[in-house]
């Protein structure tokens, strides 16, 4: 039997996801296998899909079963601009090699991590409130306090365990906002946080705790919103409340360990690294209570290295998730053979043809996903169906700019 899968041809596809676009990798090899994983170029990377086109030339004609040692090529060749964009194109690439691997060994993606430890995943809903609050495809839509106090109740009955939502403001009608100076909606580039945004957002997670009910585990993601004074100032409004966790995104690891030490809820950051090296600061200086590894930005072979050394220093890791369906299954085989796994992250509300252009859905029961056990990942896009779908310009890149009075 031959066990080489030469690489002949590598292609990137896109189409749309109605506010921004979902990104895909396809390496085919000489034996007719495929392999295909999905990236994004909408969260702050623009230009990742040029940096794929730039390398593929290094591609062609290797042994996609080699993933390690193309990884490595890629990486010397890269070195000086490593991470960032250049790094979430190696985490692609990666991440279609392994598909490709399995594929040929006809097995899932979690035998190649040392198989898994659990059959199912608990997830929780993620960006409750802020998809209905913001993009006209997700239904029903949230204007006010009484579309809140619906979703809440929604994501108890259906059968979910955790949910996950973002700071918002209320005005004297109980209309929403999203307030969110750190992805430029709001332009304040000192992103302060005054009284009137630490009261607003602990009245939002009092009304989802009121309708969601005691058992619920809610979490607030903060994400670039604030500077260490602004999340002193929250993590202290919310102490009194029972959160599953704070997460936030910061680039200095003591003063993310500082902010831990003031708050009486759990911490979890991280999700915008790229590499083991700069996991290990935050790491050594204690900053977080639950690592966060995007897998699709990292490849998912690498994230294993990472979720290892996080587990030397008994930290648990959960995964960056809010993506099409491809990236979730690819998260899901992450899950499942990673020993110290919290949780993971998933969209439940999704566009309207979600479920037309993928193989495979994910199945999600009681709140709990089930791992897939076919081949690869277990989905991989419709070709055809993408064409149906093609990208538009929308996305945190193409909002208005700011113009000064």
């Amino acid at each position: 039997m031959n066990k080489k899968a030469i690489i002949k041809d590598v292609q990137t596809l896109s189409c749309s996801n109605s506010w921004r676009n979902y990104y895909f990798l396809k390496i085919e090899t000489e034996c007719g296998i495929v392999g295909w994983s999905e990236f994004d170029q909408n969260f702050g990377s623009p230009g990742v899909e040029a940096a794929i086109n730039q390398l593929v030339h290094r591609l062609i004609g290797q042994d996609a079963m080699l993933h390690e040692f193309i990884h490595a090529d890629l990486r010397n060749v890269t070195r000086p601009g490593s991470g960032g964009v250049v790094g979430q194109a190696l985490g692609a690439i990666e991440n279609a090699l392994l598909d490709i691997k399995a594929k040929k060994l006809d097995v899932p993606c979690y035998q190649l991590l040392g198989g898994k430890i659990r059959d199912r995943v608990r997830v929780y809903w993620s960006h409750c409130v802020s998809y209905r609050a913001r993009v006209d495809h997700f239904t029903p839509p949230i204007h006010d306090i009484k579309g809140v106090e619906q979703i809440a109740r929604d994501a108890r009955d259906w059968g979910y365990t955790g949910l996950k939502t973002n700071i918002f403001q209320y005005d004297e009608q109980d209309r929403i906002s999203n307030w969110a100076p750190g992805f430029g909606r709001q332009f304040d580039p000192g992103r302060s946080v005054e009284k009137s945004v630490r009261k607003n957002l602990k009245r939002h997670l009092e009304v989802m705790r009121e309708h969601a009910g005691p058992d619920m585990d809610i979490l607030v993601d903060l994400n670039f919103n604030a500077r260490t004074e602004g999340y002193l100032e929250i993590v202290r409004e919310l102490n009194d409340l029972d959160l599953f966790w704070i997460e936030l995104d910061m680039l200095d690891p003591k003063g993310l360990a500082m902010i831990r030490q003031h708050s009486k809820n759990p911490i979890a950051s991280l999700e915008t690294l790229i590499g083991l090296q700069q996991f290990l600061p935050y790491l050594e200086n204690r900053s977080v209570d639950v690592a966060i590894v995007d897998t699709p930005w990292n490849g998912v072979w690498q994230s294993m290295k990472i979720a290892a050394a996080c587990d030397a220093y008994e930290t648990n890791v959960a995964c960056h998730n809010f993506y099409g369906h491809l990236c979730t299954m690819m998260n899901a085989h992450f899950c499942a053979a990673v020993p110290n796994l919290r949780i993971m992250e998933i969209d439940i509300d999704r566009i309207p043809w979600d479920e037309k252009i993928f193989t495979h859905v994910p199945e999600i029961v009681d709140g709990y996903l089930t791992i897939p056990d076919r081949p690869g990942w277990g989905t991989e896009p419709i070709e055809e169906a993408l064409r149906d779908y093609p990208p538009v310009q929308q996305g945190f890149l193409h909002t208005a700019l700011p113009k000064l009075n």
